[in-house]
């Protein structure tokens, strides 16, 4: 097994931040995976697991332990079911899903990140979710070490979350959904109009890690509509800015640090409590 000492992590996220990581491994299958987390273990390092790297925001310390990249990114497709791999990129299978003529991910098309990522955070957009069309999840308990496939119910999926995120020793492994069949030209034409309408909406320019705040239940306005009602479009920390586009997002546009950015999530909050009375919460994962 390869393990590679203090690699810089920025290169591995889409906010381009963060520092380097003790030991990292790139496992590209279940076996990488538990020898790898056995060898953390063995060396009580700290662990951590990523996918893309859509929704992190890593310290400018980087992490002190093993940083284990999931790289399984099989997908294979039987009739309507689609099986996985949780290192899958979800454009690749945007891509693979409609040239099969299989109805269901078009909301996903110019989203980043991978499928187990996705999974991770209940990811969604125009009012679809991936949990929609979800079956099963294959999952390593890394304490353990024992595999479960768990059910759509048993993945206690809710607004931007599942029990993945709530109890960070299961690991996602790959999942199975459901899909429907449809008119290969049409879904294509709704991918390609999805892909155009986020790149109109969007801050794609610059590196960051999408929605930086949940819109919470019973929260009557979105978040991003609270920040540009504060007026916090624009406003910057060092190379981080509230992205004059989109105001949800917060963009890497000058090579910003992970305080920066920080910073700037602090100051978004305060001035939408003070200015709203609402408190804020962060949707991105904050790791270091």
């Amino acid at each position: 097994m390869k393990f590679q000492e203090n690699i810089p992590l920025a290169k591995y996220t889409t906010f381009k931040v963060g520092g380097p990581a003790k030991l990292f491994y790139l496992s590209k299958n279940e076996k990488d995976l538990v020898e790898a987390i056995a060898k953390g273990k063995e060396e009580k390092l700290k662990i951590f697991v990523i996918g893309g790297g859509s929704n992190l925001l890593i310290s400018d310390k980087g992490f002190d332990g093993l940083v284990i990249k999931i790289g399984d990114n099989q997908i294979e497709i039987k009739d309507t079911e689609v099986k996985v791999g949780a290192g899958a990129q979800l454009p690749d299978l945007v891509s693979r899903t409609a040239d099969n003529a299989l109805v269901g991910f078009e909301w996903a098309a110019g989203v980043p990140g991978t499928v187990g990522g996705a999974i991770y955070g209940n990811a969604n957009a125009y009012g679809v979710a991936i949990s929609d069309y979800l079956i099963t999840v294959d999952c390593l308990n890394r304490k353990s070490f024992e595999i479960k496939t768990l059910d759509k119910k048993d993945c206690r999926f809710n607004e931007k979350t599942s029990i993945f995120k709530e109890n960070k020793d299961l690991v996602i492994l790959s999942a199975i959904f459901k899909l429907k069949t449809g008119d290969k030209k049409m879904i294509k034409k709704e991918i390609s109009d999805r892909i155009v309408l986020r790149a109109s909406k969007h801050p794609l320019e610059y590196g960051s890690a999408g929605s930086i705040f949940v819109n919470k239940p019973g929260q009557e306005k979105p978040s991003s509509y609270l920040i540009e009602l504060a007026g916090l479009k624009g406003r910057k920390v060092g190379g981080a800015e509230v992205s004059t586009k989109h105001g949800g997002f917060i963009v890497n546009k000058n090579n910003a640090t992970c305080q920066d950015i920080l910073d700037l999530i602090e100051i978004v909050k305060r001035e939408v409590k003070k200015k709203h009375g609402v408190d804020l919460e962060t949707e991105v994962q904050i790791v270091g």
